[in-house]
């Protein structure tokens, strides 16, 4: 998550007026190559966090739309580009208060367009005070930033590879407003795009073999500039590296992107980075609070949405060597989970898959750790139910953000009794819907070579009749909670005062 203005309606003009008051946040990222996982899909998983922790997010499907010559693309920060001849169809999960005046864009987080490409944005980071002065970013929110970025790029790109050279481009000459993480997918391959100024960008391929884990520091180091298979980049970034002086050494084989733009060695970001290799990779034991650990790793396992569920719902310092370690001066140990986490996503694009069966995210709304990771087809959706598209950051029992944020609000009530029951709601669903997603695959794909529109049809109406059904339990879970918080709030009466009470 990149820094983000605030929420409330009642001060949209004052901050407006402020320049948009705005808080840094923070996100973890997780991406794996086809050959890491246990099916054989890419995978790209994002915690998206935010200021508060009652912030309702919109899952919505922007149509596709035929565009005549002339008409642009237009963002709230000022960004216009030219609209090509058909803006794809795409998801997005979007802020509730996005289309406001002042909010700079829809944030929409991450989506997936017909194409099946695949973009989640973003992971913050920080330019260190050198790159800042060579390289410095649009002023006042402009150019390319977290809140346009999807809506930007998945009606255009037709594959990963597209949309890493048109976003290097925008980068090239709109400029950047922010440094950010960006991942990029499809069936084929993945990336890391990172921004490390007002002009200056690299993104690297993720290798079919390995896993990338990102936390709100730049990552890219040890990559080779003239790969061009892996490795894409603003023009001559190798000599504006040396011109600036922002590597003490410029090795265009061993380039470390990180150091020259970024800020590295932040506990806040390396101890979980550390935390999760030390979740998927085990068997390497690596010292903690290192400058920089591995741009990417092997899993010891096959990496599935089970393991990756968990890290970003559990992953924790306990029982490590950072068990209770305090952070570097001026910094924080931050955990993976946090309370203000507005939704999560683990996506898997599947190659084996029909095209519009191939992206399938599972979603969680509210808070990642009681809320239930939904399956749904990306490629296959035109729309979604009302509830998924409607709340703001007051409560509102209709909406399906707010219903799985309350059940987890009251847990907090007394942890100890709901949240058992909250987990093992959670797990049973989740198990149920993983185990039964292999046969509801192959139903699908033989349906899909019988009939395609029936099988997409068919594939929308699962996701939204199984998201349905989940939030039916939901609420069910939160009266239930509400009926004995209300009835454990009851103070205890002697039979004399009970008697005399009832006759009052």
């Amino acid at each position: 998550m990149s820094v983000r203005r605030f929420s409330c309606t009642v001060v949209v003009t004052a901050l407006a007026l402020a320049g948009l008051a705005q808080a840094t946040l923070a996100c973890t990222t997780i991406i794996a190559g086809k050959n890491a996982t246990a099916d054989g899909s890419i995978l790209v998983a994002r915690l998206e966090d935010y200021t508060f922790n009652n912030h309702a997010k919109h899952f919505v499907v922007v149509p596709r739309v035929e565009h005549k010559a002339g008409d642009m693309l237009s963002f709230d920060n000022g960004v216009r580009v030219p609209a090509p001849a058909v803006s794809q169809r795409y998801t997005a999960m979007r802020d509730w208060n996005g289309a406001q005046f002042g909010a700079g864009g829809q944030w929409s987080e991450f989506g997936s367009n017909e194409a099946g490409v695949v973009l989640s944005a973003t992971n913050s980071t920080e330019q260190n005070e050198r790159a800042a002065k060579a390289a410095p970013l649009v002023a006042d929110g402009g150019g390319v930033v977290e809140a346009i970025l999807p809506d930007l790029i998945l009606p255009q790109a037709r594959s990963a590879r597209e949309a890493v050279a048109l976003l290097g481009r925008y980068v090239e000459t709109l400029g950047a407003g922010e440094t950010n993480g960006i991942e990029i997918a499809d069936a084929s391959e993945a990336w890391l795009f990172e921004i490390g100024g007002g002009h200056q960008w690299i993104a690297v391929r993720v290798p079919d073999d390995g896993y990338l884990t990102i936390a709100n520091g730049m990552r890219v180091h040890d990559v080779d500039l003239g790969d061009s298979r892996n490795v894409l980049a603003s023009p001559g970034l190798a000599a504006f590296v040396s011109e600036h002086k922002l590597l003490d050494r410029v090795d265009p084989q061993r380039f470390n992107f990180a150091k020259a733009f970024g800020k590295i060695g932040d506990s806040y970001n390396v101890d979980r980075e550390w935390l999760v290799q030390s979740r998927l990779t085990p068997s390497s034991k690596q010292p903690v609070r290192q400058a920089q650990y591995p741009f990417y790793t092997r899993a010891d396992r096959k990496i599935d949405v089970a393991t990756v569920a968990s890290i970003l719902r559990t992953a924790d310092y306990a029982g490590t060597p950072l068990d209770k370690r305090k952070p570097a001066a001026g910094s924080t140990q931050r955990p993976i989970a946090v309370d203000r986490n507005v939704e999560a996503h683990i996506i898997q694009v599947r190659p084996d898959m029909p095209k519009e069966l191939q992206v399938l995210s599972w979603q969680s709304m509210g808070n990642v750790r009681d809320a239930v990771f939904l399956p749904f087809y990306l490629g296959a959706m035109q729309s979604t139910p009302q509830v998924f598209r409607q709340g703001n950051d007051d409560f509102d029992s209709h909406s399906a953000w707010w219903t799985f944020r309350s059940v987890s609000s009251l847990a907090n009530a007394n942890p100890g009794k709901y949240r058992p029951l909250i987990t093992g709601w959670r797990d049973r669903l989740e198990a149920n819907l993983r185990a039964a997603q292999p046969a509801t695959d192959a139903m699908l794909k033989s349906l899909y070579g019988q009939n395609r529109e029936l099988a997409i049809n068919y594939a929308q109406r699962l996701g939204n009749g199984t998201a349905l059904y989940a939030l039916d339990q939901a609420r069910e879970l939160r009266d239930t909670l509400m009926t004995d918080l209300t009835k454990s709030t009851e103070l205890k009466y002697t039979p004399a005062e009970l008697d005399k009470i009832k006759g009052l």
